[in-house]
């Protein structure tokens, strides 16, 4: 609803690096190793031109993908689906192309440090999202229980939601040191973070969402829990991850993820396509005017329907055509239940103790539809209340979150009708698009009973439910109480040396691997993770001046808790 940062840390030394989603759980400045002049590493020149597989088109592995390839080495890209994964910009049939609807990732915040290297790499540009409340967002309309309140600010509203923002902050500052964490990572106080979170960890690791406010003398009242979960902070409604793991949560406010987020103009999906087509100037091996794009003829390979391990340690893969080709190292980027059921898939893949970590993976189910009109009507005033005829809309009705899309008034715009997640994506799944969009329509007309929305679309809604898209099973991982462990075992997997022969040679990556799923900065990061691990494999190494996360992983390793 509001930025959970205390005034106590909202103003900072101009001079500190920005606040990163590098921590709390694995404290490597991945932007600076982007950043640095000396690269990623490289790898021995005997091993120049060796294929490596990389079974997913997603943002992870495109970018797996771009820095092999950089670094000599011969990516061989598999994709079932599209270039871009749950990064899926599409138009609207018979509308102007530049309308365009983002059905995955559509907000990232200025914390995704790294994602923002490649964005800048290709040359792209961002624009506020108008999040509620947000100073890009015109006005917004907090509907619960049958009462609309207008706001342009959270001062507008009644002072029992400010008392809700309040209770969240104190939440967040008596249970989980708050202030101290944000300036830790602020300033990158590796020890310091390391030293909070660990406590946290033991602390918190049994706990939910829903348990850790009820703990707080701030959310004694189950009222201000209620409108807490309806209307949130940052994005909105939070009660969908009232279940799931409070370190979930602690990850995402402690490294800014849900404040002043941006969008990608022209949409998200460019920045894969533009990394799959851009030749670096700075590559070994392949000559200049090399990309991804011609060293596949211009397409990925096709969708990988079994794994196996063969003799000599080897990954031999088989795609949809019946193709088979057989790899010293491979980075699978998918999400992790693809393994369990799509693929078939040799046990020997991996421990077994990774294979158990996989199928405890908890998924969030997640839903939108888009819908085009022809002008941003939502601008114009009401000339009895001189309000904003339409509003970004939070409610508890069916459609939840409706967010106003536009690029100048006198351009065709987009209305995102319905964001909904969980229990709320499921009510949505057995619908058509056109049935979703009259449910929605009757649901903002009971709110705005004097707009009528239905006469300004101007072409057939779009939209997603990622629960029911074969290739994905699920919008994206969030860890349940308990599941630490299990996420320790997938992320730190890019470390090999501790493995047996035979089980090494195949890598994870993905946001769902990452510590902070649901955002791409985390499939960039496990990208950057596989990238080191399979240089490794290959002999190489990085240089002196910039050691890369396998490098110093055992002084900034993320906590191990017993098993016993």
């Amino acid at each position: 609803m509001t930025s959970t940062v205390p005034n106590a840390v909202q103003h900072t030394d101009t001079a500190a690096p920005p606040i990163t989603m590098f921590g709390p759980d694995f404290p490597y400045a991945y932007d600076d190793f982007l950043a640095h002049p000396a690269g990623l590493g490289q790898v021995p020149a005997t091993e120049h031109g060796q294929e490596v597989a990389v079974i997913g088109g997603g943002l992870s592995g495109i970018i797996a993908a771009y820095e092999l390839m950089k670094m000599g080495l011969k990516p061989v890209v598999y994709e079932a689906d599209r270039i871009g994964g749950r990064l899926r910009t599409v138009g609207f049939d018979g509308c102007d192309p530049s309308l365009t609807a983002e059905m995955g990732a559509m907000r990232f915040p200025p914390s995704s440090t790294a994602l923002q290297h490649y964005i800048d790499l290709v040359g792209l540009e961002t624009r506020p999202f108008p999040n509620p409340l947000s100073p890009a967002t015109p006005s917004t309309v907090v509907d619960l229980k049958g009462e609309s309140h207008y706001a342009e600010t959270i001062d507008d509203l009644p002072q029992v939601y400010r008392d809700v923002a309040e209770a969240w902050n104190a939440c967040l500052e008596e249970g989980a040191d708050f202030s101290d964490m944000n300036r830790a990572l602020r300033t990158r106080d590796v020890p310091r973070i390391r030293e909070i979170w660990s406590q946290l960890v033991e602390r918190f690791d049994n706990q939910t969402f829903y348990g850790f406010l009820c703990d707080s003398d701030a959310f004694k009242s189950f009222r201000h829990r209620e409108i807490f979960g309806q209307v949130g902070f940052g994005t909105g409604g939070w009660d969908t991850d009232f279940p799931n793991s409070i370190l979930e949560i602690l990850r995402v406010v402690y490294t800014e993820a849900d404040d002043h987020h941006r969008g990608i103009v022209g949409g998200s999906q460019q920045l894969p396509l533009r990394l799959w087509d851009r030749e670096p100037r700075k590559i070994v091996h392949w000559p200049l005017g090399t990309s991804l794009s011609s060293l596949h003829g211009g397409e990925p390979r096709g969708a990988v329907t079994r794994l196996t391990r063969t003799a000599g340690n080897r990954i031999t893969v088989t795609d949809a055509t019946g193709d088979i080709r057989t790899f010293r190292a491979a980075v699978f980027t998918g999400q992790s239940w693809l393994l369990l059921s799509k693929i078939d898939c040799d046990d020997a893949l991996f421990p077994i103790d990774h294979w158990t970590a996989m199928e405890r993976t908890h998924y969030m189910e997640s839903s939108k539809l888009f819908v085009p009109v022809d002008r941003p009507f939502w601008l114009d005033k009401d000339e009895t209340t001189g309000r904003d005829t339409m509003s970004m809309t939070l409610t508890d009705r069916m459609t939840r979150g409706t967010y106003l899309l536009d690029d100048g008034p006198d351009r065709p715009a987009v209305i995102c009708l319905s964001y909904t997640w969980c229990d709320d994506s499921l009510k949505w799944l057995p619908l058509s698009p056109k049935e979703r969009m009259e449910v929605m329509l009757k649901s903002l007309g009971e709110i705005y009973p004097n707009v009528d929305v239905r006469s300004h679309i101007i072409g057939n809604p779009v939209t997603v439910s990622w629960e029911n898209e074969p290739w994905f099973m699920g919008a994206f991982k969030a860890n349940l109480p308990g599941h630490y462990r299990y996420q320790r075992r997938l992320f730190t997997h890019f470390m090999q040396d501790a493995l047996p022969a035979d089980k090494r040679g195949l890598f994870l990556a993905g946001d769902d691997i990452s510590w902070t799923a649901g955002w791409a900065e985390g499939a960039v990061q496990t990208a950057l993770n596989a990238v080191w691990g399979v240089m490794h494999q290959f002999g190489g190494a990085t240089d002196a001046t910039n050691p890369g996360p396998g490098d110093v992983f055992d002084e900034i390793a993320p906590v191990e808790l017993p098993e016993d």
